[in-house]
């Protein structure tokens, strides 16, 4: 006769076994879920280019395109004298590295118009008599004028130019010239920084900030206009509606164009009663301009929320922007430092231009005509991700 087992003798050996199983249980439920995430960023191709992107791109540019110590600066030579000694000047400052002379014989005045458009970095001028001074030992001067809007640009070559020229200047240092071979210099080199004087930091900082914050806000918010309505299922009723994806775009981008304005004014007052940083060109010129710019940033951004169907991935993508935004407009390296193909993608950056823009009205007192350069590229970009934003939005959804 088969003995009957005592339940509570069974359920005492089963415990062990099941708490093996629940042991065993939570790994597997474990790599269920971490299974099913890695599917899922697969399947996130956004998320997946920016953990491989970004750091690929910041490799990049800072192994490659960021130079604290930029050469080849362009300058111009005004020359009065032509003799041997100015020549070996212009072929010295060429040979230094620092310098790239785009233009030898230019007026004064032209040079200063060149200064103020921001074609040039240095304009040198060696007066009439040059060397004829140099030959008595009267100590000709030289003067070196140079667009300190950006410090760090241009303090590499102010610090060369001095030695650099005194050393040509020894070479033809003879007959009476021969005791100042050493000391003092045989010529005065006398530098004037334009439009930063004492070489101060803020000045050049505290506009690029404008641009900067601009482009981080304004594009992040505009970027998160439509994606909000598709997650919060409200999009539907917006494209029930009888407006036109036109009205529809002026309509979403308008109020951040109001909510930038404000931002605008917020900095400009700190700039001018914290930083002291001195306001030279026309207001309106600057107002007019940084409305520009601040169009063509929501623009982009409602672009952005075409594209993305998530908020997160509309802050990816505003990301992905704003770092070589950031890094190739010349905010915080010298633009001029950067190797060409940097400089390239620098120029297609609407912050590149806008930062000239307010630097030169601010700082150098342009008007409209010394900044219309760099007006059109911002109209340009404007119209294309305006047309992109126009053929993405969609009337019915996916």
């Amino acid at each position: 006769m088969n003995r009957v087992a005592n339940p509570a003798q069974i359920e005492i050996e089963a415990e062990p076994v099941a708490r093996r199983r629940r042991r065993g249980g939570t790994w597997s439920r474990i790599l269920a879920v971490m299974v099913k995430e890695f599917i899922q960023m697969r399947r996130d191709h956004l998320t997946f280019a920016m953990i491989i992107g970004v750091p690929i791109i910041q490799l990049v540019l800072f192994g490659y395109a960021i130079n604290t110590d930029p050469k080849q600066l362009p300058t111009a030579v005004v020359a009065a004298d032509q003799g041997p000694v100015t020549r070996s000047i212009v072929t010295a400052l060429a040979n230094s590295g620092y310098f790239e002379v785009s233009s030898e014989i230019v007026s004064q005045a032209e040079a200063h118009e060149m200064l103020a458009r921001g074609e040039i970095a240095y304009a040198l001028t060696i007066p009439a008599g040059f060397e004829r001074d140099l030959a008595r030992g009267l100590r000709p001067q030289i003067v070196v004028e140079a667009d300190a809007t950006d410090p760090a640009a241009a303090s590499g070559g102010i610090a060369a130019l001095p030695t650099l020229i005194a050393n040509v200047a020894a070479q033809y240092a003879s007959g009476p010239l021969a005791g100042l071979a050493v000391s003092p210099p045989p010529v005065d080199v006398v530098i004037h920084r334009l439009y930063n004087p004492e070489g101060i930091t803020r000045y050049n900082i505290v506009p690029g900030l404008l641009g900067t914050i601009l482009t981080m806000t304004t594009i992040l918010m505009t970027g998160l206009a439509l994606t909000r309505e598709v997650e919060r299922g409200t999009i539907e009723n917006l494209m029930a509606t009888p407006a036109k994806p036109f009205e529809i775009m002026v309509g979403k981008i308008v109020p951040y164009i109001g909510f930038a304005s404000l931002q605008v004014g917020v900095i400009l007052i700190a700039a001018s009663i914290l930083f002291q940083v001195p306001m030279i060109g026309p207001m309106s010129v600057l107002l007019s301009l940084t409305l520009l710019f601040v169009a063509v940033m929501v623009t982009l951004g409602y672009t952005i929320s075409t594209v993305a169907r998530t908020q997160m991935q509309a802050m990816q993508m505003t990301f992905f922007f704003f770092l070589p935004s950031i890094l190739l407009s010349g905010f915080m390296f010298p633009f001029r430092g950067m190797p060409g193909w940097a400089q390239a993608i620098g120029e297609v950056i609407p912050l590149t231009h806008y930062l000239r823009i307010v630097r030169a009205v601010m700082l150098k007192g342009a008007g409209f005509a010394e900044v219309a350069p760099n007006v059109w590229p911002l109209l340009i970009f404007w119209l294309v991700v305006g047309s992109v934003a126009l053929i993405r939005y969609r009337r019915t959804l996916d």
